[in-house]
């Protein structure tokens, strides 16, 4: 699978870290990126990370392509009521949507494709159009909806990934548990890494 364009949706659970790490990775892996962030995941990207993001889209857009060296137009950032973006149609879909981390609010959204704004059109236009959809779902414990809404996703074709990172590599750092789950997304989407070895290596 050649993945050009991946679709990055962040949302407020706990764990922006995965995302932005899975983000400077696709960027270093020269794929084009559509980058979606709700307020709350604003707010917990500033709260979790060193990171102050800029409120606009387009502001943000030229912060992150800096920080993690983009190149033009590489990255693209939309606001949440963008309906013109390419990613709100079939015919403008990316190869692969990645929602990380996700919260069991949005889970619930995509589950029952209410798409009330471009972060869950995004997902149910990914959905529909038969492409790769990852939810790097961030919650514990589950309840009984949140299991009832990843496995109805996951029979839609959807990959429910957890951010349960293993520990059989002996991580030594935070940066290593972070990077065990990107490196697993990474995989996934079919996009070579240096992150970890592999099983058995």
């Amino acid at each position: 699978m050649s993945v050009k364009t991946v679709t990055l949706i962040m949302t407020g659970a706990s764990g922006a870290q995965y995302g932005l790490r899975l983000l400077e990775e696709l960027i270093k892996a020269n794929v084009n990126v559509y980058l979606l962030l709700s307020r709350p995941a604003q707010i917990v990207i500033n709260m979790e990370t060193d990171l102050q993001l800029p409120s606009r889209a387009k502001d943000i857009a030229s912060y992150l392509a800096e920080k993690y060296s983009a190149n033009a137009g590489q990255l693209q950032v939309f606001e949440k009521e963008q309906w013109m973006a390419p990613i709100a149609s079939g015919s403008g879909v990316a190869d692969a949507t990645v929602i990380c981390p996700c919260t069991t609010g949005t889970l619930s959204a995509i589950a029952v494709g209410s798409s009330r704004n471009l972060l869950e059109r995004a997902a149910d236009v990914a959905l529909k159009e038969k492409k790769q959809v990852i939810l790097v779902v961030r919650e514990t414990p589950f309840s009984e909806i949140h299991l009832e809404n990843m496995l109805k996703l996951a029979r839609m074709g959807a990959t429910i990934m957890p951010a349960n990172p293993g520990f059989y590599h002996k991580p030594e750092t935070l940066e290593d548990i972070i990077d065990f789950i990107v490196a697993r997304l990474l995989e996934h989407l079919g996009i070579t890494h240096q992150l970890l070895p592999t099983w058995g290596e």
